[in-house]
């Protein structure tokens, strides 16, 4: 086998090195993204029939997909959607739980998506019926395990409108073996017309039980939008991003879920659809004549008649929660204003007291704060699994909350989860007393203006933050009472429903709303999850009457110096109040505010394993980055002794761009100390370039530059010798000319008295403008402020781009002998311009560049006589002439007044003055007949760039 040669040279090991490290840190990267690709999931569509109603011929048409895992025969799980949507708005979480090993059955309920059949609210006789017939369906299923004849293993899974199915039919089917209710209702007439008002404090003795009293306040918003989803064509526009969970960043991926009621799926709500008007169908939608007529009366009196009573009883999971006897997992948000946790809260109750199993969780979102997001999903997907298939561990406590803190410096909400046993637990309650006097509220003839709590399905976005809060959480003056506990002492975590005890004085019947804010110390307040408790007081004879408000529930961490503020209006915008006008009076029936508190341990979140490893080899290639550039600085601090006392030293210096570019090629020469040093070259030449490496400010491809013995790199300490002008100034306009210096100096952080202001000041000439502010400069004192600015100090290199544009002749000259002055101190200057005559008269060296390479260097005098022509001022012209012509190798002899001027091959002037002197010519001066710029234009040639 055939060795591979290694680089030899120490740099090309370390170049050779660090694209290793690169090329397997990318190999990392890429295979924790490719391994966290998703497999493809087998699925087919069908369109099953099912009865319409209980006995009748009449059939139903619903739209179903089934998703099939890698393994068969394998459980299944029934997935419906939520309200507003169809299929299609759980397809991503049914390829989820495809992929875990489930045989998923999606389909769109009657009324919605492709499907048939009208909206019955999850009728018994209709929805719930045809969730039956899908199981005796999923029984033929080859695809499917049973657990008997007809007899499916099968869970259902489903959120808020498709949660409720799942309760309903696991009441009403006992094939059903699993089921998980996700941020779905017990009650839908408590649900919907909540009364948070009782005679006494509900006695469960749960974090979240609610009081569930009779005759409640129409919850008009979230009511509309559901009944909109219905009569349009579209859904209420879904749970929006996923809710922030322990242990991981919040990602808004802008996927939403099929509506405000769909369980987590991954596609937005789809249109309702396009199906032959019904009778009723421009004021009823889809929705059942029956349903209909009931969200009408609702909606026109605001209250629940006996009628609508008994019809929504019937349609409540609360009807059949003492069946149900299947394993069951509540999932309940914690930002939800439309179900609460009060109703699965109820659920837990019911369900236990009747024998069955349940287990519980709070988490961060909801209907206001987003779906479940992909640790929850997983592990309600583990926890089907271990119901299903008694396979692994169950995954899940009896009861777990998740807790909202402040915002982490990314913008994303700090998540962590408490454990705390079982559900229902027996809550503690914490006593904190309430300060406030008796008030009066007004409510207002037609209930307007009206009290803002929230917006349906957008309060997460403010339920957070005091600031955003306080924009949209508003209590009209005149139409609240306020009660305010002193600050707490120490953070109090809220995890439940809070009960008070108010005093209502007034005549005939009250609808209020009570809300617990968290008041910061500077005064501003939180609505937590943007939480309001209706009630509706009926007043005796005499005129006042006591009740037990039951807040909703909520998980708050109050900080210690914060309060809790207990707010009670007479309006909210989101519910149906008297439009008669009436006043009020509330006070404290008992100043006692009984808060829940629940113990439990905190749990870590899931590890985001990709995450981890790109953290991993991120962290391990700067490791090996740090440790190259540290060799590469110990290299470049090394000082070679024999050109300590140069000023600059270039060698090889190459500076190559990507695209083929060189601006700089193998450059060389040095600058010995006292020497004033042109650097030439037309446009394009690489002086810029150069003169840009040697301040450090860009690294060289090939070569190196040493100042006084040290190599040149970034930041390497030795740049802190020389001073330049480069390219510009970028003096502050606002400041003088003298402030200028000053900033500038300082940022240096050495002692002004070592900057020698004073004779920079003196340098630049500007006389009392370095007082005045530079916007008022001109360019030319801009320019002199400049060379100021790059003479403090004094620097031993001094490194000039430029210098005399914009300056007048006098300007000129005076910079010319500061230069020279300058440098008969023993420093050095590097002078880069285009000013040919100048730099003659100026330096004492020239380094003449070409398209980035060195053409020629040496002294002014040398360069400009390179070519040998002379010129002698004589007083016999002729005879000198003659003279001249007499001398072998001299050619070109030419008379011009009293010049002589001729082409000496070589021969030094010397020479040819003293064959002058024997000839009996006088001469009175001799020297070089160019120009430097007559050499320049012979080195670069002709072109200008």
């Amino acid at each position: 086998m055939p060795r591979i040669p290694l680089p030899h040279t120490r740099r090309a090991r370390m170049v050779t090195l660090a694209v290793v490290v690169l090329l397997v840190a990318a190999a990392a990267l890429v295979w924790t993204r490719s391994s966290g690709e998703p497999a493809p999931v087998a699925s087919s569509d069908a369109v099953l029939e099912v009865p319409a109603a209980p006995g009748s011929a009449e059939q139903v048409r619903l739209d179903t997909t089934l998703y099939l895992p890698q393994r068969s025969p394998a459980p299944a799980i029934l997935l419906p959607h939520g309200f507003g949507g169809d299929k299609t708005s759980v397809a991503g979480d049914a390829q989820e739980l495809a992929r875990r090993g489930f045989v998923v059955l999606t389909y769109s309920a009657r009324g919605f998506g492709e499907s048939t059949g009208q909206i019955g609210l999850n009728d018994p006789d209709f929805e719930v019926a045809d969730a039956a017939h899908l199981v005796d369906w999923l029984a033929t299923r080859p695809e499917v395990r049973l657990d008997g004849q007809g007899d499916p293993r099968v869970g259902v899974l489903g959120a808020s409108y498709g949660g409720a199915l799942a309760l309903q039919l696991a009441g009403r089917d006992k094939r059903v073996d699993a089921i998980a209710p996700v941020i779905t209702y017990n009650d839908l007439a408590q649900a919907l017309t909540p009364n948070a008002a009782a005679a006494a404090a509900p006695d469960a003795g749960t974090p979240a039980a609610g009081s569930f009293s009779p005759d409640g306040v129409f919850k008009k918003s979230w009511a509309g939008l559901l009944f909109s989803a219905g009569t349009s064509s579209g859904g209420t526009g879904g749970l929006g991003a996923e809710a922030p969970e322990a242990g991981q960043e919040t990602e808004d991926d802008g996927q939403t879920v099929g509506t405000s009621g769909s369980g987590g799926g991954s596609a937005a709500s789809a249109p309702l659809p396009r199906q032959a008007p019904q009778p009723g169908a421009a004021t009823c939608g889809r929705f059942t004549a029956e349903i209909c007529a009931a969200y009408a009366e609702l909606a026109t009196t605001g209250k629940v008649s006996p009628r609508v009573a008994a019809l929504l009883q019937r349609l409540s999971p609360s009807a059949v929660t003492g069946n149900i006897t299947a394993p069951t997992l509540l999932v309940q948000g914690e930002a939800d204003t439309l179900f609460g946790l009060d109703q699965s809260d109820a659920t837990a109750r019911q369900i236990t007291a009747a024998g069955g199993t349940v287990q519980q969780v709070w988490y961060t979102g909801g209907h206001d704060g987003g779906r479940p997001g992909p640790q929850l999903r997983a592990k309600i997907g583990d926890w089907l699994w271990f119901q299903l298939t008694g396979e692994g561990g169950n995954p899940v406590s009896g009861f777990s909350y998740d807790v909202q803190g402040s915002l982490r410096a990314s913008g994303s909400p700090s998540v962590r989860t408490v454990d705390a046993g079982e559900y229902p637990a027996q809550a503690q309650r914490q006593t904190l007393q309430l300060n406030g006097a008796e008030q009066t509220i007004v409510n207002p003839p037609g209930g307007t203006p009206a009290a803002v709590s929230g917006i349906p399905g957008l309060n997460a976005l403010v339920s957070g933050s005091s600031r955003l809060s306080g924009l949209l959480s508003v209590d009209p003056a005149g139409q609240s009472a306020r009660f305010t506990t002193a600050p707490v002492d120490s953070q109090l975590l809220v995890t439940g429903s809070s009960t008070v005890r108010l005093r209502v004085s007034g005549t005939g019947e009250a609808v209020l709303f009570v809300k617990l804010y968290d008041l910061n110390p500077d005064g501003t307040r939180t609505l937590p999850a943007s939480a309001i408790a209706p009630i509706r007081v009926a007043i005796p004879a005499s005129g006042t009457a006591e009740v037990t408000v039951t807040l909703p529930g909520i998980v708050r961490p109050v900080e210690a110096g914060h309060a809790l503020q207990l707010v009670v209006t007479t309006t909210d915008q989101a519910y149906a109040t008297p439009a008669a006008p009436a006043a009020y009076r509330v006070a404290l029936a008992d100043a006692t505010l009984a808060v829940p508190v629940v113990p439990g341990t905190t749990v870590g979140g899931g590890w985001p394993v990709g995450t981890i490893v790109g953290i991993a080899v991120t962290l391990a290639v700067a490791l090996l980055v740090a440790l190259l550039a540290a060799v590469r600085r110990r290299r470049s601090h090394r000082v070679d002794p024999e050109l300590a006392g140069v000023p600059m030293v270039i060698d090889g210096l190459t500076k190559s761009y990507p695209g083929g570019l060189t601006a700089v090629n193998d450059l060389s020469f040095r600058v010995e100390p006292g020497q004033v040093l042109g650097l030439l070259g037309p446009n394009g030449a690489g002086k810029t370039t150069t003169l840009r490496m040697l301040m450090g400010l860009i690294t060289p491809t090939a070569g190196e530059i040493r100042v006084f013995g040290h190599r040149v790199t970034p930041g390497a300490p030795v740049l802190s010798r020389i001073g330049s002008f480069v390219e510009g100034s970028g003096f502050l306009p606002h400041l003088s000319g003298t402030a200028n210096l000053r900033l500038y100096w300082d940022a240096t952080g050495r002692p002004i008295e070592q900057a020698h202001l004073e004779q920079a000041l003196e340098i630049a000439g500007l006389g009392n403008a370095v007082h005045r502010k530079v916007r008022t400069y001109s360019q030319g004192m801009r320019q002199r402020l400049a060379i100021a600015q790059a003479m403090l100090g004094l620097p031993e290199l001094l490194v000039l781009d430029e210098p005399t544009n914009g300056l007048d002749p006098p300007q000129i000259h005076q910079m010319r002998e500061v230069l020279q002055r300058y440098a008969a101190t023993g420093r050095t200057v590097v002078v880069s311009s285009h000013l040919l005559a100048e730099v003659e008269q100026t330096c004492t060296h020239v380094v003449v560049m070409h398209r980035g390479r060195l053409v020629a260097a040496g002294e002014v005098g040398d360069i400009v006589a390179a070519g040998g022509e002379a010129t002698f001022r004589v007083d016999r012209p002729e005879a000198a002439a003659d003279a001249l012509r007499g001398v072998d190798g001299v050619s070109g002899v030419d008379v011009e007044g009293s010049l002589v001027h001729a082409d000496l091959d070589g021969m030094p002037r010397a020479d040819a003055v003293a064959t002058l002197v024997r000839a009996g010519v006088a001469v009175e001066q001799a020297g070089p007949r160019r120009r430097l710029e007559d050499a320049f234009l012979q080195l670069v040639g002709e072109e200008t760039s």
